[in-house]
């Protein structure tokens, strides 16, 4: 390396023959000298040439210069990022003197080797704490895990900037001490988006949304993803209804939505049926120009076959551009959930044809297919090809739609082997598959087992009690029947509240068993008064068998006629034109008795009903179901 020490003519005795004549070497560093290593080292720290930065420093040492804060501090950099950090501490060690900039250099080169000890040490020793400095240790031993060490660091920093503050807070969100969070995050002077946006995606995801919604309400100023995480939140944890409530704040405070956004929307409007809600954010994303993204596609499908139209979801389906293997899925899902088992099963082969490879939640639509239309030997054909075929192992949810399967089948004897022959531990899925199965088909001794590992399984769920009660009284047990109710009672198990939900003129009501508090239940009564005497004319007969035993049969009737579908039912014909189509969602199974009626009212009335339970959809028209009884 051509060497950097200068050479100044000057007169006197000449020089030592060995220089040339009339110059003498003087190794004096000057500013000059110093600021042309500066430029040198930085530039071997960026390379991470170690060995030439070995060189210049030879070459410093040679010129004098290597008490220059500014040389030293370059040095010190050098070898830190270079990954020598034993040289870089002698030269820091040496040093006469050093500045703010020196000690940054060491303590973060500590922080890069990992020896956060001795940076913490350094720190400690720094007379002019720099924020910096002080930022980088505080995320080092924040993304350590060591949130104690963080906080030392933190509380001694006489100044810090959003960087810190940030660092600070995150670190505390990563190692799930979302108390601490919350409460530096209330401190902080400057409350950034980005920041509020980490906290509230914690909260989202602990399921803590009204936490989630402090934060989002203190942000001064909040971006497209503080409205996503919102709303993605209230999607997952059920509250449909809330996300699309933030969706018309946001669109009242002129925020443009994303197409996460919009994503976000269409999955909360398939999650209460909100059928024309899902038309109006249909239109935002043509408006939008993300009509061709494949994952708003993949919604847009969801969202209509959920809402319990598959017809327009098909036809986004066929209009899309490019499709995805989740695509086919949510297709196939579709037909599934609506019992078109047949139809499904056609969407598989086109699929092939075309030549997309399934993927595990492929086969759990097509199981749940097969499952709903009574397609037992396609069922157990396809489950036989996931691994022979396409290599593809049963998870849980295979095994739990092959269990319901034949169960609804009545073959219970084989779906009882494909419980016990699962390669683990059997979730409580399965068995109250299996126990509903024998509900169906009134197999109390295998019932009764089947009960055990439910309750076992999950002690403080009302839904293995309710199944055996309804076991033993479709079998003459009401005796049995009433112990089992007495000892949910005793255990203190609460059942879950039926709900329904209806939508007229883009708004959706909700209604519970026996409900009296909609403004309109007088002309609901009235309306229901009206139905019962036409299907009673049409040979409408209740069915009491599953009501509260210990009541007279009138308030049995009278008690069935309270349902909560049969309220919802009742108040969209008193508010919607002769002839309207009505879609009603229901968080439970619908009951014996209200499908009966249902198919009665539709019927009578000669009105089209959808009805989207726990399970299904069921299609009612004319006095029949499109389940055909097979749910």
């Amino acid at each position: 390396m051509q060497s950097f020490a200068c050479c100044h003519a000057v007169s006197g005795p000449s020089p030592p023959s060995s220089s040339p004549k009339g110059f003498v070497c003087l190794f004096v560093c000057t500013p000059a000298r110093s600021f042309t290593f500066v430029p040198v080292l930085n530039a071997c720290a960026s390379l991470l040439a170690l060995e030439a930065g070995r060189k210049v420093h030879e070459e410093i040492i040679q010129s004098g210069c290597k008490a220059d804060v500014f040389v030293g501090s370059s040095l010190v950099d050098m070898y830190s990022k270079c990954g020598s950090i034993e040289d870089a501490c002698k030269v820091f060690n040496n040093m006469p003197s050093r500045d703010v900039v020196t000690w940054n250099a060491m303590i973060l080169g500590h922080v890069k080797c990992g020896q956060g000890q001795k940076a913490l040490e350094l720190f400690h020793q720094m007379q002019q704490k720099d924020v910096f400095v002080g930022s980088s240790l505080v995320d080092m031993y924040a993304k350590c895990g060591s949130m104690e060490d963080a906080e030392r660091v933190f509380n001694k920093m006489l100044s810090r900037n959003v960087v810190t503050w940030n660092t600070m807070i995150l670190g505390y969100v990563k190692c799930g001490q979302g108390s601490k969070a919350l409460e530096l995050f209330h401190q902080m002077q400057q409350k950034v988006a980005f920041v509020g946006n980490s906290l509230i995606d914690m909260y989202a995801k602990c399921g803590s949304m009204e936490d989630a919604k402090r934060v989002f309400n203190k942000l001064p100023s909040r971006d497209v993803v503080s409205w996503n995480v919102m709303i993605f939140g209230h999607v997952k944890y059920g509250q449909g209804q809330k996300a699309l409530e933030l969706f018309r704040q946001l669109q009242e405070e002129g925020v443009q939505p994303d197409f996460m956004t919009l994503v976000g929307v269409l999955n909360a409007c398939a999650s209460v049926v909100a059928l024309e809600e899902g038309r109006r954010a249909h239109d935002w994303v043509i408006k939008s120009g993300w009509d061709s993204n494949v994952f708003v596609g993949n919604s847009l499908i969801d969202m209509y076959a959920k809402c319990g139209s598959l017809k327009d979801a098909l036809k986004v389906f066929n209009k899309m551009p490019s499709r995805d293997v989740v695509t086919w899925n949510a297709m196939i899902g579709g037909y599934a959930i609506h019992g078109h088992g047949k139809e499904a099963l056609k969407q598989f082969e086109q699929m092939h044809e075309e030549g997309v490879q399934p993927d595990d939640t492929t086969f759990v639509c097509l199981l749940s297919a097969c499952s709903h239309s009574g397609l037992v030997d396609e069922g157990l054909r396809f489950y036989s090809s996931m691994s022979t075929v396409y290599m593809i192992s049963a998870n849980l949810q295979h095994y739990t739609c092959m269990v319901d399967l034949l169960g609804r089948a009545g073959r219970l004897h084989e779906a009882e082997n494909m419980v016990l022959a699962m390669p683990f531990k059997p979730q409580v899925a399965a068995w109250r598959a299996l126990l509903g199965a024998c509900r169906i088909h009134g197999n109390v001794e295998m019932g009764e087992r089947v009960a055990k590992q439910v309750l076992e399984l999950e002690p403080e769920n009302a839904a293995g009690y309710v199944l055996l009660s309804n076991l033993y009284t479709a079998t003459g047990n009401r005796d049995l029947s009433k112990n089992i109710e007495r000892q949910r009672k005793e255990r203190s198990v609460k059942k879950h509240p039926g709900r329904t939900w209806i939508e007229v003129d883009n708004e959706v009501h909700t209604f519970v068993v026996d409900d009296q508090h909609h403004p309109q239940m007088i002309e609901i009564h009235a309306e229901l008064k009206r139905l019962s005497g036409l299907m009673h004319d049409a040979g409408y007969v209740p069915d009491t068998n599953f009501v509260l035993h210990d009541v007279e049969e009138e308030e049995k009737v009278f008690h069935l006629c309270h349902h909560s579908e049969k309220l919802a039912i009742a108040f969209g014909l008193i508010n919607s034109a002769p002839g309207t189509p009505l879609c009603i969602r229901k968080n439970l199974r619908v009951c014996r008795d209200c499908h009966t009626s249902t198919k009665f009212i539709s019927k009578v009335v000669g009105r089209a009903i959808m009805v989207r339970d726990a399970n299904r959809f069921h299609h009612f028209q004319d006095g029949e179901c499109s389940c055909r009884d097979y749910w």
